[in-house]
């Protein structure tokens, strides 16, 4: 029972953690820009927590009636990594760099949008958990 106590904070986090080093990666991405021969990179994070989750549509359903069996996503949550990929596409410029500023700006602000949205629901976690404790 204490263990999952903080389940979904332990999940949140995962998201929180993601989401900074998007952050990182784009911040280089941009500051790059102009640096000849450079590959944009990325952040894989969603598509593996789905495949953990059992949750994409690439993979069949797994039913299971007893929890000593195989479970349908085969991934513990907590092996679940963000991963820094190269995107290896050609660019549009003579020096080879294939960073497109406009898509970097919208990609961080879409990140910071999800990364604040993420620390709200962390908030409402403790403040749960707070209300829970404190019971007058």
């Amino acid at each position: 029972m204490w263990e999952d106590l903080f389940s979904s904070v332990d999940l949140l986090q995962k998201g929180l953690n993601a989401s900074w080093l998007r952050n990182e990666v784009i911040g280089n991405n941009i500051a790059n820009v102009d640096t000849p021969g450079y590959k944009a990179s990325g952040v894989e994070f969603e598509d593996l927590m789905a495949s953990a989750l059992g949750t994409d549509k690439s993979s069949l359903d797994l039913t299971t009636t007893d929890d000593r069996q195989i479970s349908k996503s085969g991934t513990d949550l907590s092996d679940v990594e963000p991963e820094v990929v190269e995107d290896d596409s050609t660019s549009e410029t003579l020096d080879d760099n294939n960073v497109d500023i406009e898509t970097q700006m919208a990609a961080l602000a879409k990140n910071s949008i999800e990364y604040y949205t993420l620390v709200s629901k962390v908030n409402t976690e403790f403040k749960n958990l707070d209300k829970a404790i404190n019971v007058s």
